[in-house]
């Protein structure tokens, strides 16, 4: 009895330690996808990141290495976000009229709820890709959303009302451009017409121009 009691305590301090490692985890990565976001991977500090967080610099490095595997880290969340709560919302089980209109109403409003993914996909542009393409799990991350839109076009051509030989890849890069131009140039567009995108009715009323513009691209004639 005394033997089990001891196993189960030790047990619970395990679990404990477990669940305060996670949490520290989670708010290193929360503070450094906002200092990566902002100032892009050169002007980030992990001295910044440090002050920032309920944690330290020992164990920012302890935890993930150095700056360069901090901001991998981060990026590998932001994807991880979008993916799960895409695969967690079941769009394909919907009728694909619908189930369309509901992946690319999320797209949109994940960009703009979300302007710090935007801003962190901005930034690793700039370095071409350089610290995504050294993420193992990313492409198959990614294919998710690519099979969940080649099933609902597959149901839409068996249905009738979508046409054939459209490329989810294609229909993804559409979605994804309209949602992400809507973000990354909300100020010059801004400055340059008058127009804020993220402005209520005004977001409204592109979400709905964003839904229509793909559905008559893919809607069979």
């Amino acid at each position: 009895m005394i033997a089990r009691g001891a196993a189960l305590a030790e047990g619970r301090k395990d679990s404990k330690r477990s669940r305060e490692a996670a949490e520290t985890r989670d708010n290193i990565l929360q503070v450094a996808t906002r200092e990566f976001a902002d100032k892009g991977l050169a002007g980030a500090r992990i001295d910044e990141i440090a002050d920032k967080t309920a944690s330290s610099k020992r164990m920012i490095y302890y935890y993930f290495g150095g700056k360069d595997e901090l901001y991998r880290a981060v990026l590998e969340r932001a994807y991880e976000r979008i993916r799960a709560q895409e695969q967690d919302a079941r769009f394909e089980n919907l009728p694909p009229a619908e189930a369309l209109r509901a992946i690319i109403g999320h797209n949109v409003d994940y960009h703009f709820e979300n302007p710090d993914f935007v801003r962190l996909v901005m930034n690793e542009n700039v370095h071409y890709g350089e610290h995504i393409a050294q993420i193992a799990s990313m492409k198959q991350r990614n294919s998710t959303i690519i099979a969940s839109l080649g099933a609902i076009l597959d149901k839409g051509v068996e249905a009738g009302v979508f046409r054939a030989g459209i490329d989810p890849v294609d229909l993804h890069a559409m979605i994804s451009a309209l949602s992400f131009y809507s973000v990354s140039n909300r100020h010059t567009f801004l400055h340059n017409f008058g127009v804020d995108f993220a402005e209520p009715t005004v977001r409204a009323k592109r979400r709905e121009l964003i839904i229509g513009c793909v559905l008559s691209w893919v809607t069979r004639a």
